[in-house]
């Protein structure tokens, strides 16, 4: 098993072997193998809870409070929650949750190529993902987020990874992910959800999105981690369509979900927000092999990069003693 995030190297599985593979990797996780977070109900009664519970809130209803209508600030350029993406607060296994999050930062980030604090990360989303203005670090809100994030995770050994933590691992289809596939499988399975045009639903307030908009105005920028065909591809895999998918008894096949990741990242067809000014991964070695805009280290087209084949990249990498990210 390949495995596609570098971050991941240290994890181990526990899997069995299914009998019918076509709609799921060869490989299950069982329950138990899968780290547990803190239960909210053990949060203390003290000021340090009272952040924890606040910066809870604040991922479950972000437009609400730094929104571009926020209670709070107006930080948001948009109305997506930080929960549309890390789902149900950060607590959902490869499901872009917190489980270690505080104990790994401040760590490496080849997308800066420079060293961030947690704080920094979070600012990261608030400006990508979110087209916003950062928090400023020393503000309530800024210290409640993370002290959430330290609270959900404080049982993780500093530096450490725990088992579902990060993306999961998906074999690289033999082929380039397909649009063209891709539209029809988002058809059948996420049309209902995400609307035709990709708009998302709105709560009955239309003060917040219940599910977010996958291209358009209101969406993710490029650069976004959501916008690499990899890790979109697993984050679908494993979740989607939410509250049917889970990453034990996934909805899609890996083909399917790698395909549906090309049709809603296809820059060619689907519009996204403006792009921040700045040189993503300016070390050429560190660059994520399906990040979709040039230049890259090897002399595969950007069209390659952008939705693959894969494998032939991941070879050259290997060969030249890269690291694959």
């Amino acid at each position: 098993m390949l495995f596609v995030y570098s971050c991941s190297s240290n994890l181990k599985r526990d899997a069995t072997q299914q009998s019918n593979n076509t709609k799921k990797q060869d490989t299950v996780l069982t329950e138990k193998t899968v780290w547990k977070p803190n239960d909210t109900l053990n949060i203390s009664n003290d000021t340090f809870g009272s952040l924890v519970k606040y910066g809870r809130e604040l991922l479950l209803n972000t437009p609400y409070y730094i929104g571009p209508n926020g209670t709070v600030s107006k930080n948001l350029g948009n109305i997506m929650t930080c929960s549309n993406c890390h789902l149900s607060a950060g607590t959902v296994p490869f499901g872009f949750n917190f489980f270690s999050s505080h104990a790994r930062y401040p760590q490496y980030r080849a997308r800066e190529d420079k060293i961030l604090t947690l704080a920094d990360r979070v600012n990261n989303c608030i400006e990508r993902p979110h087209s916003g203005k950062p928090l400023a670090l020393n503000s309530k809100e800024m210290i409640a987020i993370v002290s959430y994030i330290k609270w959900l995770g404080s049982k993780t050994i500093v530096g450490e990874h725990v088992y579902g933590d990060s993306p999961m691992p998906l074999d690289f289809p033999n082929r380039a992910a397909n649009p063209e596939k891709g539209e029809n499988v988002y058809i059948a399975q996420c049309l209902t959800c995400h609307g035709k045009s990709g708009e998302g639903k709105l709560n009955e307030k239309n003060t917040a999105y219940i599910y977010p908009p996958l291209w358009g105005p209101q969406s993710y920028q490029k650069g976004s981690s959501m916008h690499r065909i990899t890790k979109a591809a697993s984050f679908i895999y494993c979740n989607m369509p939410q509250k049917v998918a889970t990453y034990q008894n996934p909805k899609l096949s890996v083909e399917e979900a790698f395909d549906v990741a090309a049709f809603i990242n296809d820059d060619r067809i689907h519009p996204r927000p403006y792009e921040l000014k700045i040189i993503d991964y300016p070390n050429l070695k560190h660059k994520p092999i399906d990040f979709g805009t040039g230049p890259y280290i090897d002399s595969f087209p950007q069209l390659q990069h952008k939705f693959g084949p894969f494998k032939p990249i991941k070879d050259w990498y290997l060969k030249h003693g890269l690291e694959i990210h």
